[in-house]
């Protein structure tokens, strides 16, 4: 099975390869991938690129770090409550309706054009995969396991390290996994937008310019970097889920 991910590649690795013995070295549009390398190239060489990829970086792991932190605390305590449930849900389903795009202008006009305003936006969106998880199963744990604590006179802090987080952590890895692209995708998303400094803001210069050739080439790296932070993620969440099991 540890082949599966690189054979999950040959049908991408083929049409590329019959893409450079097919393409035309000199065509706008569709440039075969050996042009892509060259266009790349001087973005490497005056660090424009590795300054945009690690913009998009520090974003994406703050904006995932945030949305893990408000999310499990968010759907921890609308679990545990049906009236809380009740009282929150119209304006949590108002804000998770809301496309990630149309947050933009509102965050650009409060926060201007900074790394802050491109963290807001992220963070809204990738929060709500971990938060209705760990809402779900919150509302799901067994009411024997919450006696637990009281059986054991536990204190709050204990049943929480104890009892609360172990039995939640699941939800909210599932939670995680789900909203890392979802958190990567809407970071490039903004910088195309807005143009502030990141990979997406070099991409859409690129497109601007009409640098056909660069632009396949950032999104080679963008693809690259996209399967990079979902292998990272599958193989923590393994790698904690398999701690959490029993021998």
């Amino acid at each position: 099975m540890k082949g599966t991910p690189i054979r999950g590649l040959l049908p991408l690795v083929i049409l590329l390869g019959l893409w450079q013995l097919l393409g035309d070295p000199g065509s706008p549009y569709f440039p075969p991938p050996s042009e892509w390398a060259s266009a790349v190239q001087p973005l490497v060489d005056n660090n424009t690129l590795w300054e945009a990829i690690g913009a998009t970086a520090l974003t994406f792991l703050l904006g995932l770090v945030l949305a893990t932190v408000i999310g499990s605390a968010i759907g921890t305590v609308v679990g545990a409550s049906k009236s809380v449930d009740r009282a929150l849900s119209p304006s949590l389903e108002f804000l998770r309706a809301l496309p990630a795009a149309a947050l933009v202008p509102v965050a650009a006009l409060i926060l201007g054009y900074t790394t802050s305003m491109k963290l807001v936006v992220v963070v809204l969106p990738a929060t709500w995969p971990i938060l209705l998880a760990c809402r779900t199963a919150r509302r799901s744990l067994s009411p024997v396991l919450l006696d637990v604590p009281r059986t054991l006179a536990l204190s709050r802090w204990e049943r929480v390290t104890k009892i609360l987080t172990p039995a939640l952590l699941p939800a909210v890895l599932l939670g995680v996994r789900v909203a890392a692209p979802l958190a990567l995708i809407i970071t490039l998303l903004v910088e195309i937008i807005t143009r502030v400094d990141g990979l997406g803001a070099v991409l859409g210069a690129a497109q601007a310019n009409f640098l056909s050739a660069q632009v396949y080439g950032l999104l080679a790296v963008t693809g690259v970097l996209g399967y990079a932070v979902n292998w990272v993620v599958t193989r923590g969440e393994s790698a904690i889920s398999g701690r959490m099991r029993p021998n």
